[in-house]
């Protein structure tokens, strides 16, 4: 019976891996997708043209990542740039952007944070899934008014914050204030775009799957899955059920880069993610995202960021966001 109890737990543990790798597997498609889609010609003339038209920001973004969006992503002195450089502020802006996301019915949802100042969130669509998001924001729906900048100022000051307060007064009385119906609309025009983003995006599934080889396939989900553990080449081509040799030479064609390159940026990657948490340690991020040794995570993130990890995170209300 024991036995038997064993077994069939067995077979529960193995699903359950299987099932988890196939969700990461899947998050590591979308994540490609969503990269291609930010870098598209498409999008950036549409985001500039919005902005122009709007003068909101415009961020596209993956299910599962998390950025200071597009605070600052225009003008460094604009309300909701100055309010970012504060780590208190830029966490509530982060869970409003969490909030604006949690619906995955809606096509659409708006979120007001403490500031007054509304984030928006338009899903876009690979199959039937949620791919990502548009993300746009830093709007007043309603005038700016004393009353409300003052409640402002004792939330922060209550926070600890210390700022230049005539500086950030100026600010909020030129922040972008659009009427709910004029914001609705633009949304709906959000909306549009996202659907020539989704078809767009099933577009590349496609192309991707008919295209990469299933043995680089399963290389790269490993790779997605395990990232955080010791991963040698060895390993990785026993995942992949072919020779060293031949891996090398496979993969470097698929990916464009050798085991160890992709290796490097797929571990940045996620720590650019994990280093938008205020209240996680750079060394603690390091050894979440695999890395062996302080000095090699700070390597790999300056030869590839083009920065240290404390230079990105001090910068990260101002980043024009590419990805």
């Amino acid at each position: 019976m024991r036995a038997a109890m064993r077994r069939a737990s067995g077979v529960r543990g193995t699903a359950s891996q299987g099932e988890m790798s196939k969700r990461s597997a899947a998050r590591s498609s979308d994540q490609e997708v969503m990269v291609h889609l930010s870098r598209s010609q498409i999008f950036k003339d549409y985001e500039r043209a919005f902005s122009e038209a709007t003068g909101l920001p415009l961020n596209i973004r993956g299910h599962d990542s998390w950025s200071p969006a597009h605070h600052g992503k225009t003008d460094h002195v604009s309300f909701a740039a100055i309010l970012a450089r504060f780590n208190k502020a830029r966490a509530a802006c982060l869970r409003a952007q969490t909030d604006a996301s949690q619906e995955p019915d809606s096509t659409m949802r708006t979120v007001t944070w403490f500031a007054g100042l509304s984030e928006s969130a338009v899903p876009v669509y690979v199959g039937d899934h949620i791919l990502g998001f548009l993300e746009t924001g830093e709007v007043l729906l309603k005038n700016p008014t004393k009353k409300h900048f003052a409640s402002i100022t004792r939330q922060l000051r209550a926070w600890g914050y210390k700022t230049d307060w005539k500086q950030l007064e100026r600010a909020y009385f030129r922040s972008c204030v659009l009427s709910p119906d004029r914001y609705r609309a633009m949304l709906r025009l959000l909306s549009i775009f996202a659907q020539h983003l989704s078809i767009l995006s099933n577009q590349l599934v496609v192309r991707r799957e008919e295209a990469e080889p299933a043995n680089m396939a399963r290389a790269r989900q490993f790779i997605e899955v395990h990232q955080a553990e010791p991963l040698s080449l060895g390993r990785i081509a026993h995942a992949a059920n072919i020779s060293r040799h031949y891996f090398c030479k496979m993969f470097k064609k698929a990916t464009g880069m050798n085991f160890i390159d992709y290796l490097s940026r797929v571990r940045v990657e996620k720590s650019k993610t994990l280093l938008l948490n205020p209240n996680s340690r750079i060394s603690e991020v390091a050894f979440a995202c695999g890395f062996q040794s302080m000095t090699n995570f700070n390597r790999a993130f300056k030869r590839i960021v083009r920065r240290s990890p404390t230079q990105f995170r001090e910068s990260l209300p101002k980043l024009r966001r590419a990805t």
